[in-house]
């Protein structure tokens, strides 16, 4: 017998997913549309730990996590670029991994509104994988449809329009658990602008447009949210007080039913016209009142500083 040999007796090498009874091999899957900063993504998952592949078959990705170390999650780009793609193939292959034992799959799909991916497929003077032969407008449509049934079952989906790549680590950390965020259900608060366009990761979204508008008072126009002299004037509304105990009555419902379910995340966002006042003031008072019950909430505004 050899010293690397096996015990008469002992139990056979465990035939999971590169991880021994009891431990969990992790796997996130990015994918998404081409520009919306996969790559990155990509990159910042590397610098959290994980072991990183990019563009890699289908066929060669079972191979890939069998061969997987214990101490590092595994994270890959599956997308139109890939060898053998297709929405379809892909999902099929995601759920029979998600069948195995000690193996946690998600699928983050990154997106972002046609108007930024243009600009950045100029800026760049890359070519996009679908428009080669086409327009790029035209190879952006037909990513888009054959993608959306991919981004509907995604587990996460992150918007990359208005975010930095330090925006896009944090988000990721949030959204996949990491860190602090781990420590139980994450919330995210985001304050945006309906003029600039819906924020694509919200998962419950709040028109507060409805509230007393400071825009229109000459000396509360350049202030934000953030001041007390717009708190006042919101908070005067006749209705602020039947929407603010609405809106919290709601939320403590669905934080529960959250919490029960086992979800790890959660992004609310507030909406008014420019994403100055109205929808600022909302969003901190949210991020306050969430902190106060003990929840893990972050506080975001999109358009903040958008003219």
């Amino acid at each position: 017998m050899t010293d690397d040999a096996p015990p008469p007796g002992s139990a056979p090498p465990d035939d999971g997913v590169g991880a021994g009874p009891g431990v969990t091999q992790r796997l996130v899957v990015l994918t998404g549309m081409s520009g919306a900063g996969k790559s990155s993504a990509l990159g910042a998952l590397e610098d959290l730990g994980y072991e990183a592949v990019d563009n890699l078959p289908l066929a060669l990705l079972d191979a890939l996590i069998a061969g997987g170390t214990l101490d590092r999650p595994l994270a890959v780009v599956i997308d139109v670029r890939t060898r053998d793609f297709t929405v379809d193939r892909l999902l099929s292959t995601v759920q029979q991994l998600r069948d195995r034992p000690g193996l946690d799959v998600t699928v983050a799909y990154l997106d972002c509104d046609d108007e930024v991916l243009r600009q950045r497929f100029t800026e760049t003077r890359r070519r996009h994988p679908l428009a080669l032969d086409r327009p790029l407008a035209d190879g952006l449509a037909l990513e888009r449809e054959r993608m959306d049934p991919l981004r509907a079952c995604a587990d996460i989906l992150v918007d990359t329009a208005h975010q930095t790549l330090g925006d896009l680590k944090h988000r990721l950390e949030e959204r996949l658990g990491l860190g602090r965020a781990s420590e139980g259900l994450q919330i995210a608060a985001v304050s945006f602008g309906y003029r600039n366009g819906l924020p694509r990761e919200a998962d419950l979204v709040f028109d507060v447009r409805f509230l007393r508008n400071p825009h229109y008072v000459t000396e509360l126009r350049p202030l934000t949210g953030r001041d007390a002299a717009v708190a006042a004037h919101v908070e005067g509304d006749p209705d602020f007080d039947r929407f603010w105990s609405a809106l919290i009555g709601l939320l403590d419902v669905v934080l529960l039913r959250q919490g029960i379910e086992g979800k790890s995340y959660l992004t609310l966002a507030i909406g008014c016209t420019g994403g100055r006042h109205r929808s600022v003031l909302i969003t901190e008072r949210l991020g306050a009142w969430l902190a106060e019950r003990g929840h893990r909430v972050s506080v975001r505004h999109r358009d903040l500083d958008t003219r």
